[in-house]
């Protein structure tokens, strides 16, 4: 087991292949193998040095960052688990790099970052390095997990929760007096691909209004929710200030706002917008919109928590679990990254963790639960 990354570029202009590898030299533990202008050249170089890592342009001529994902992902199921070549996406933002983007983590990409647009080259590498270092550093840390400990399959119905042991929770889903007026998601990487599995699922299943906190780049959040509605067929909004929430829609936070919930004097639940500062290094922020629910709502949430690096979610959980909210993570087996959810667990605020596929059949017990409990 390694910690060393062998890096493949991959983008038809030779300008940002350079600063590409500039921004990796130099770079502890990360190598630039090899540097290519086309999909069809990357499969060559795969098929010859595997590499560990992918940087793949998003929009190129002929066979495209989506075609050439597909195909990395065929090499991908010839190999054994855990050596799998990762692939980070980096797309420009444009409405046709944002489609694709979606598409591509859907299609299995790790994560992406974008092409820097900063006032100076200098600025532009310098960005560039925060964005896709720590990725690269987070995929082989990932990478290494899955080697001593291969993933399980994707369950396809509902499962038993995995009580965290320090939690001293039972098994059972608790029967509690508050109806349900509001489902809580909060997701960062490997979000857009766990939010496509668990929201058509939950929408079949209740009628009830999700909130998402998904953290991205504020010029994606269009693309996930056009993504999000084909994949659920529901209504999906970018939320507003003062928007009254309906059910059977899913909102989704607004780029660089915080989103939160309030209460008018008639008791209708509203949407708002914070521009407090970052928590949790985030904007928008789990914990900011789980204390808005916490105050607005009381014990009618249920807050779930799906992959995702950090640990935003969890100070915000404190308020909502002592109003009487509940809160289920996804386990580590089925994260992409189990920085999110794992920190709610060690923090002991989860009652229950379970594989993405049970999450819903979950939510689903608890609304109606909640629904007949006098």
């Amino acid at each position: 087991m390694s910690d060393e990354a062998r890096i493949l570029i991959v983008d038809d202009s030779r300008i940002f292949r350079a600063a590409l590898e500039a921004a990796l030299g130099g770079q502890n533990g990360i190598t630039v193998v090899g540097s290519v202008f086309s999909g069809t050249k990357a499969l060559e170089f795969i098929r010859a040095k595997p590499p560990d890592l992918v940087t793949l342009d998003v929009e190129m001529p002929g066979m495209d960052g989506l075609q050439t994902l597909k195909a990395i992902q065929e090499v991908n199921a010839t190999r054994a688990p855990g050596t799998e070549i990762g692939v980070i996406m980096v797309s420009s933002f444009t409405r046709r790099g944002g489609e694709v983007t979606m598409r591509a983590l859907e299609a299995g990409a790790f994560d992406f970052v974008t092409k820097p647009a900063g006032a100076s080259v200098d600025s532009s590498l310098e960005q560039l390095r925060q964005d896709l270092v720590p990725k690269i550093r987070l995929f082989v840390a990932q990478r290494n997990r899955r080697l001593v400990r291969p993933p399980t399959p994707l369950p396809a119905g509902p499962a038993r929760p995995i009580i965290p042991p320090q939690g001293g929770i039972s098994g059972e889903v608790p029967l509690r007096s508050c109806r349900i007026r509001a489902i809580l998601v909060a997701a960062s990487t490997g979000g857009p691909r766990a939010l496509g599995i668990l929201l058509p699922n939950l929408c079949h299943r209740v009628e009830v209004p999700v909130f998402v906190v998904q953290h991205m780049p504020s010029d994606f959040i269009d693309s996930l929710a056009e993504q999000l509605a084909r994949q659920t067929g529901r209504a999906v909004v970018v939320a507003g200030d003062g928007q009254v929430v309906r059910a059977r829609t899913i909102y989704l936070a607004p780029g660089l706002r915080h989103l939160v919930l309030r209460a008018d004097a008639a008791g209708q639940l509203l949407t708002g917008w914070s521009e407090q500062p970052p928590e949790a290094g985030c904007r928008p922020s789990a914990n900011v919109l789980f204390r808005a629910a916490a105050a607005a709502i009381g014990g009618g949430t249920v807050a779930v928590v799906l992959t995702g690096m950090g640990n935003d979610g969890v100070t915000g959980l404190g308020p909502l679990k002592r109003a009487g909210g509940y809160a289920i993570v996804q386990d580590e087996e089925t994260s992409v990254v189990w920085g999110m959810p794992g920190s709610v667990v060690e923090a002991g605020l989860a009652d229950a963790v379970l594989p993405l596929g049970g999450i819903a059949a979950a939510v689903e017990s608890l609304v109606n639960q909640r629904r007949t409990t006098p």
